[in-house]
C-alpha cells in the first residue's frame, strides 16, 4: 500500500521507496512495478478490478492505425498454415475463475 501526497505535479512523497518517477515525455509519470486498482495484489503490470472508462482511444499493436504496408495474402497458403496449428479446448482453474468473476469455466 502506498500513500501519496502531491506537492507539485510529478513529485510525490511516499511512505515507501520512491517508485514513481517523472517520465521523459512531458506530463507523464512512470511506475516500475505492478499497479492495482481496487486490489492490493496485482499479478500483472496493471490490474483493474471493476469497470474502466476510457475517454480517448485505446491503441493496441493489432490496431490498423499502428500499421503500414498492409496487403492481401494468399488465402490457400494461410489455410495450409492454419491446418498445422495446434487447437485446444480448456477449462479455467476454479481458483482463477473465482478471482476473475468467471461463471462458465
Amino acid at each position: 500500500n502506498f500513500f501519496f501526497q502531491a506537492s507539485n505535479p510529478g513529485q510525490f512523497e511516499s511512505d515507501s521507496d520512491v517508485l514513481w518517477q517523472r517520465g521523459h515525455v512531458p506530463e507523464t509519470i512512470v511506475y516500475y512495478g505492478r499497479v492495482g486498482i481496487n486490489t492490493d495484489a496485482p499479478d500483472e503490470a496493471l490490474v483493474v478490478c471493476g469497470n474502466a472508462k476510457v475517454m480517448g482511444r485505446v491503441m493496441h499493436p493489432s490496431d490498423s492505425r499502428a500499421k503500414q504496408n498492409i496487403r492481401e495474402v494468399d488465402t490457400n497458403e494461410q489455410l495450409r498454415r492454419i491446418t498445422q496449428m495446434r487447437l485446444v479446448e480448456y477449462d479455467y482453474k476454479p481458483e482463477f475463475a473465482s478471482v476473475m468473476g468467471i461463471k462458465n469455466t
